[in-house]
């Protein structure tokens, strides 16, 4: 194995050890955001059938991408949780864990005689992260649950897409990247809990429910005023100009004047003073009311200059504006070169890749990349032997089919 970024100071989560028992993708990626942060990973996969994250999306030479991503700073175990020697061997891992994530149906672990109550008898300080779609009670529990549904049933596809085009879903994994932000959190929130109480306890997160927190006040404006949000496109319905612009050499920017002091710069920015002036100008909803006469103004005034000099007129006027870039742009970006947003990580199978770095920077205590994702049951031996197995015993477990 490539030998590990060594980072300067052991992160906060150093002496966390999760087990990663989940799959596709918001409980793995929780698992990981843990293990940015200094906590011992250790992923849990089928002898027989590994991660399906390892076969998503592009490869290469037969490895797949996506896995060195979501697979970072994790050790790989393989276990058949569904046979008694793995069932055993997963019991002794919980033992001395601290947090279990996971995302089958509810009922499964149950069924395998590893819920909560055999759980938390093993280890009464553990923290079960119960990820699904739906939650673990209600009419929808047992369904089958992924984000795509999530992104349908919150509202998010009903608000997103042109105003005369259909409901349209995001080409990546929204629903699922959020709840697993959100999972981490309430691992911390649990793990805090259990300083004050001295137990464990269950995090049930429902994918459908992050997003629709995340969606704002749409209860509450149809709970108080009956009012629905309409699909505006690019546009908000709580401020313009907002929109994306094309610019003469035929790239496109994107505009936002949320705060009136913006939007009234922007207007002098491209010759429409008077247009600030006007009453329905003074609140966010007026101007949005009056968004097609600032898109023709503001979109006007764009098409007539090239992309770079569009932004640095308006970086000059103070003017909120951005590239609308794609990867290609973003890996030469020189803010995100600046932050470290994107770092090089050693890899044994494909020599070095670049990837995401840790989501935030802390001054004392800063997360790491250690590895990227390793093979399917890399670490099987290794962390078997320190769960104190003999070789004969984990031979035995193979030749049983449990590893």
């Amino acid at each position: 194995m490539t030998a590990p970024h060594t980072p300067p100071v052991p992160g906060p989560l150093s002496g966390l050890r999760v087990l990663d028992l989940a799959t596709l993708f918001a409980g793995p990626l929780a698992a990981t955001l843990l293990g940015d942060f200094g906590a011992e990973v250790i992923k849990v996969e089928h002898p027989r059938r590994p991660d399906p994250s390892r076969g998503h999306g592009p490869a290469k030479d037969g490895v797949g991408l996506w896995w060195k991503l979501l697979g970072r700073n994790k050790k790989n175990l393989t276990l058949d949780l569904a046979d008694p020697g793995g069932r055993e061997v997963l019991l002794r891992l919980a033992a001395g864990a601290d947090v279990v994530v996971e995302n089958f149906r509810p009922g499964t672990l149950e069924k395998w005689e590893l819920g909560w109550d055999e759980l938390s008898a093993a280890n009464p300080r553990l923290v079960l992260a119960r990820v699904t779609g739906f939650g673990q009670f209600g009419p929808y529990a047992r369904r089958p649950g992924f984000g795509t549904l999530a992104e349908a049933m919150s509202g998010f596809a009903a608000l997103t897409g042109e105003a005369d085009g259909p409901p349209t879903l995001p080409p990546f994994g929204l629903a699922d990247s959020i709840a697993a932000l959100t999972t981490a959190y309430a691992v911390m929130a649990a793990l805090r809990g259990r300083e004050a109480t001295g137990r464990g306890q269950v995090v049930d997160m429902a994918i459908i429910e992050p997003l629709l927190t995340v969606l704002g006040p749409q209860p509450l404006w149809y709970d108080q005023l009956g009012y629905v949000q309409p699909r505006t496109g690019n546009r908000s319905p709580n401020n313009a100009p907002r929109n994306t612009y094309r610019t003469a050499d035929g790239r496109w920017v994107a505009v936002s004047a949320s705060a009136q002091s913006v939007a009234e710069r922007v207007l002098r920015l491209v010759g429409r003073p008077e247009l600030a002036g006007e009453p329905w100008f003074a609140t966010g909803a007026g101007r949005a009311a009056h968004a097609d006469e600032l898109d023709a103004a503001v979109g006007g005034w764009i098409a007539r200059h090239d992309r770079d000099e569009v932004i640095a007129v308006f970086e000059k006027a103070e003017a909120a504006v951005a590239p609308v870039q794609d990867i290609r742009d973003v890996m030469a970006d020189e803010q995100y070169r600046a932050l470290g947003s994107i770092t090089e990580v050693p890899d044994d199978e494909l020599g070095t890749v670049r990837m995401q770095n840790v989501l935030f920077r802390l001054s004392e205590t800063p997360g790491a990349i250690r590895w990227a994702g390793r093979p399917h049951g890399a670490d099987t031996d290794e962390v078997l032997t320190g769960l104190g197995l003999t070789g004969d015993e984990i031979a035995g477990l193979r030749a049983a089919g449990a590893l």
